[in-house]
């Protein structure tokens, strides 16, 4: 049989199954309530507005392609807005690891400055309503401000080695020694 060991000692997986659905209840309703989680459901709601006006819109292309442009534009608008909060979500617990966190809001700032790329190509491509557009922008740039606040939030002390350099705290090197690695282990520890 299957054991895991928890800070109670060893579970069956019944019982861990139980332990992570409730978990994750809890995860939901602590993203669910930061501001910034907030503000990301907003920004997704104005770009499904966004998009729906843009599509009914009749806009006279010279060819094909801009169609096809235009179209792939919606589609990048509507991608880049169901990231963010979707990647929010998935580092929203304090206890993700640092390098974690900070590789997904490198994705959420990547998405977000997208959005606002991705109005100037509606414009560029014939849409003409600027107030959608600039409240978008405008949206954003709360966004921005809330993100930022969000990320000065990232325990730096909470982390892995990242081996690839990217997302280590400030001092901790790709190639530095991991205490974790004298811990000794034994898999057979965690099987009957």
């Amino acid at each position: 049989m299957f054991k895991i060991l928890s800070p109670m000692g060893m579970i069956n997986n019944e019982q861990h199954v139980t332990i992570e659905k409730n978990k994750c209840k809890h995860m939901k309703e602590v993203w669910e309530q930061l501001p910034l989680f907030k503000k990301a459901r907003e920004i997704v709601d104005l770009v499904e507005h966004l998009v729906k006006a843009v599509e009914n819109t009749d806009i006279e292309y010279e060819n094909e392609i801009e169609s096809e442009m235009m179209q792939h534009n919606l589609d990048y608008l509507r991608k880049n807005a169901m990231i963010i909060p979707a990647k929010i979500a998935r580092v929203a617990n304090d206890d993700i690891i640092y390098d974690l966190r900070m590789e997904n809001a490198a994705i959420i700032r990547k998405a977000a400055r997208e959005l606002v790329t991705d109005a100037r190509s509606l414009e560029m491509h014939g849409y003409k309503d600027e107030e959608y557009l600039d409240l978008l922008r405008k949206e954003v740039d709360e966004f921005r401000v809330l993100f930022a606040e969000w990320v000065k939030t990232f325990d730096p002390w909470n982390y892995i080695i990242d081996r690839w350099g990217l997302f280590n705290p400030p001092g901790v090197n790709y190639d530095d020694h991991d205490p974790d690695d004298d811990i000794p282990f034994d898999p057979e520890d965690f099987f009957d």
